[in-house]
Parts: C-alpha cells; structure tokens; sequence
C-alpha cells in the first residue's frame, strides 16, 4: 500500500506505541506532536484524544487498534486472524488493558483528568496492590521466551512494554523481576529507542 501515515500525538502519550510499531515495520510515515486537547488532535478526534493516525484522508482512533490494523496490513508483529495463535494473542492484548492499564490510567484521572473536587487519592493505594497482584499473575504467564507469546514479538509486547513503563512514572512499583527484565528488553529495542526520541 502507499498510502501517507501521519501519527498525530506527543511520545509521552499512548502515541509512542504507534510510533514504534511503526519503527519496527519500517514504514515511513509523519508526526505531529500534538499533546491531547489540542487542536490538530481535535480535527479528527472531537474528544481531542491522542494518538490518531492519519491513513492517506482517513483517520484511525485508539493506540490498540492502530496497532492490530499495521501489524494485520504488514503481517508482522502478529498471528493470522482465526488462527488460534492470534486468539491467545488477542487474550494478552485484553489482559492487559482490562488489568494493568486500566489501573494506571484510573489512578491519573485521579491524579489530574477529573475535576479536582472529584479526585479520590487514596483509590491509588487499592489501585497499587491490585497492579502487584496483577503483575504476578502475568509474570507466571511470561514463562521462559523473549515475547509475551514465546520466540515472536508481537502488538500485545508493546503494549505491555508501555504499559509498565508508564506504571514506573506513575510511581505504581514493579514487583516481578523478570517482568522488569522484560521491559528493559523491550525497551532497549532500536525501533522503540527511535520512537522515544521524537
């Protein structure tokens, strides 16, 4: 395909999971640094939510399903839809999101999205013993590959990898070695050195 990507949103959001997939499959594309709210980010999103990705004309919204719609395009960075593989990986995908970034990203709108009057701060400590019980029951899944799914990385590795990274600027404390050693793999990558940079 040759179609022009643009990635709209600032590397400190949910956007650097484009950007690196990106990096990753060797795709050109532009960016726009838009922090969230901002106008150019409010053209195609009306909740001025980051990132979007712009597919020639068309705008793509959500960092999960930018990144299962390149990786399914470029048939990398995933297993063929149907088969049980992508099943398994699309389990680890919804893990994810549903136990550790739904912990992180409750704990910052009680930090500074919601109105001030509405913040609960104590919610973070409940929030930080369920992302540690979380973390072990993940860790065990882990098991002995590179990846989340063995010898192959695929979209729920970045995920994760920008998950516990964001979890660590939220002061939410890492309590599985090896799921540390994991994020510092992942996070020496390259592609994902090149995206963090922007």
């Amino acid at each position: 395909m040759t179609d022009t990507l643009t990635v709209i949103g600032h590397t400190r959001t949910r956007t650097v999971r484009v950007l690196w997939l990106l990096e990753e499959l060797g795709l050109p594309y532009a960016h726009i640094p838009a922090r969230p709210g901002a106008d150019e980010a409010r053209a195609y999103n009306a909740a001025g939510k980051v990132p979007v990705l712009m597919v020639g004309d068309g705008a793509l919204t959500d960092s999960t399903a930018i990144l299962t719609w390149l990786a399914d395009r470029e048939h990398r960075f995933t297993y063929p839809a149907g088969s049980l593989e992508r099943a398994r990986q699309d389990g680890f995908t919804q893990l994810i999101l549903d136990e550790i970034e739904a912990l992180i990203w409750t704990a910052s709108r009680h930090n500074f999205v919601l109105p001030e009057e509405l913040r609960l701060p104590a919610i973070k400590d409940s929030l930080k013993w369920e992302f540690a019980r979380n973390q072990a029951r993940l860790a065990a899944r882990l098991g002995d590959g590179a990846f989340l799914m063995g010898d192959q990385m695929t979209v729920p590795d970045i995920l994760l990898t920008q998950c516990l990274a964001w979890a660590a600027t939220a002061s939410f404390p890492e309590t599985e070695p090896n799921l540390t050693a994991y994020r510092e793999r992942l996070r020496a990558r390259p592609a994902y050195q090149r995206a963090a940079a922007k």
